[in-house]
């Protein structure tokens, strides 16, 4: 990756860190200075921290919501209400709303988005368990809080199709996401203001 004088150790910290999203060869070397700098206070319990995750962190088996156990925290959490079923397309979109706090009902994460494009089709989605959770009887409204851009309105309209018939009620976010705005990046006012005037879904 770089012509720097250091040791294969180093050489696959730099390449390693430069693959995470937002992150190019200058910054790789700047937080792997920082991590070598801090090997106790930082470098040790962070490579701790990711064999632990590594070891045990894996997608529920209920919503696909990341944690240490299945089902998830989530999942189990009593308090929620079961009867509204929030659909997203991935876990950091689950950690956006939940920062919220405006929604206390549980999640279904597809794990993607249908994008042609892209070669992703339903068949590559979390779909099939979200038509069996959905079928159940105990969902009454399943909200759309999928990302206002092509390919998250196309999984929208997919997924309504799906759900099509079982009598549910089928709403989407309206009021502040912006078009072609994704859910991670909005902030937690934003996404509990949608929330709060979700519509019909047509």
């Amino acid at each position: 990756m770089s012509t720097l004088p250091v040791g294969p150790e180093i050489e696959q910290l730099l390449t390693i860190i430069s693959r995470l999203p937002g992150f190019g060869p200058r910054s790789a070397r700047r937080i792997a200075l920082h991590l070598l700098r801090r090997r106790e206070g930082v470098m040790v319990p962070l490579a701790e921290a990711l064999a632990t995750a590594a070891a045990t962190v894996a997608p529920c088996e209920i919503c696909g919501n990341w944690d240490s156990q299945s089902p998830c925290r989530l999942c189990e959490d009593e308090e929620r209400d079961g009867s509204v079923l929030c659909v997203v397309e991935d876990v950091g979109d689950v950690w956006a709303l939940e920062r919220s706090g405006a929604f206390k009902g549980r999640y279904h994460i597809l794990g993607g988005l249908i994008s042609p494009l892209d070669g992703i089709g339903p068949d590559d989605l979390n779909f099939g368990p979200l038509s069996q959770r959905a079928s159940a009887g105990t969902v009454r409204e399943v909200i759309l809080a999928l990302s206002a851009t092509v390919d998250g309105q196309t999984t929208a309209g997919y997924v309504a199709d799906r759900l099509e018939g079982l009598g549910l009620t089928v709403t989407r976010l309206s009021h502040g996401v912006p078009i072609g705005g994704e859910l991670g990046h909005l902030d937690e006012g934003t996404l509990a203001a949608a929330l709060q005037s979700r519509r019909d879904f047509s």
